[in-house]
């Protein structure tokens, strides 16, 4: 008899059906327990990173784009999009891609078009350090 005959199998009919189990009344009175003890086990609130809130400083060539005041670096790459987003320079076919004009050119080292991955790579070369605390 071959291997895979289902003949060879036995029939899933054979199988004695499970009765269906009675419903506890208790259950629900035990639910109101556990709701109280979930509150006393809630976590704590995750801590943000003190360096990411740091703020950072960067050359002139960035500072026509995002501003002279020192920011974090979040900040920085929040308001780098919203230049891109305001003067639509985000290629329309390829959301990836970048089309530079002359202010992000100098960000971008020259480059016509960037991908929004290189241009993290590139942003970086401008930043000069963390800005002293006053």
């Amino acid at each position: 008899m071959p291997k895979n005959s289902k003949a060879a199998k036995p029939s899933k009919s054979t199988k004695p059906t499970k009765a269906a189990k009675p419903a506890k009344a208790a259950k629900p009175a035990a639910k109101a327990k556990a709701k109280p003890a979930a509150k006393a086990a809630k976590p704590a609130k995750r801590k943000v990173n003190p360096a990411l809130m740091r703020p950072v400083a960067f050359d002139a060539t960035l500072a026509v784009i995002v501003g002279n005041k020192p920011i974090p670096r979040g900040e920085l790459t929040k308001r780098i999009w919203d230049y891109i987003k305001k003067n639509g320079l985000q290629d329309e076919k390829n959301k990836r891609q970048i089309n530079a004009d002359d202010a992000l050119k100098a960000v971008f080292g020259g480059k016509k078009k960037v991908t929004m991955f290189e241009m993290t790579k590139l942003v970086n070369d401008h930043i000069t350090g963390f800005a002293e605390a006053k």
